[in-house]
C-alpha cells in the first residue's frame, strides 16, 4: 500500500462516526421505524440493503417496502450525538437514552410504526426463565 493510502486509511479511521436515531419513514401511511446507533451511516446503509434485498428482520416492514417501492420511503436522522474532543467516552448508554426517549414520544407501534414495545427487565428474566424450564 503506498503512503497515501496508508494516511487515507488512517484518517478515515480516525474520523468520528456520527452517532444518533433515525427513522424509515412509509409516505404512503406515515408509519415510522426507528433505530439507533454508533455509526448512523453505516446503520442506515445496513437497514436499505436488507430492505432492497428483502430479507429485514423486521416482516411487516419489509412487507409494506415490497408493496410500496423504496421510492415510497425516506430515511430521516432525527437525532444526533457530537462526539466529545479527547474524551475516550462510551456512547452505547447515551445512544440506548435516545433511542428510549424517541420511542416514548414518537410511540412507533402497531398502526403508528413497526417498532415493537421493548420488554422491562422483569419481563425478559420471566422469559428466559420460562424458556430453562421448557428446554429442562
Amino acid at each position: 500500500m503506498n503512503p497515501d493510502k496508508k494516511q487515507l486509511k488512517k484518517d478515515y479511521q480516525q474520523t468520528p462516526r456520527p452517532i444518533g436515531v433515525f427513522l424509515i419513514r412509509n409516505n404512503l401511511n406515515d408509519k415510522v421505524f426507528l433505530a439507533a446507533g454508533l455509526d448512523l451511516s453505516g446503520l442506515i446503509n445496513r437497514h436499505k440493503f436488507q430492505l432492497t434485498n428483502g430479507n429485514h428482520p423486521n416482516k411487516q416492514l419489509q412487507a409494506d417496502w415490497n408493496e410500496s417501492g423504496s421510492n415510497n420511503f425516506a430515511f430521516e436522522i432525527v437525532d444526533e450525538l457530537s462526539p466529545r474532543a479527547g474524551a475516550e467516552v462510551d456512547y452505547r448508554a447515551e445512544v440506548a437514552f435516545l433511542e428510549d426517549l424517541w420511542l416514548q414520544k414518537l410511540k412507533p407501534f402497531g398502526e403508528r410504526g413497526y417498532n415493537l414495545p421493548k420488554l422491562s427487565r422483569e419481563e425478559k428474566l420471566r422469559r428466559i426463565a420460562a424458556k430453562t424450564r421448557n428446554e429442562n
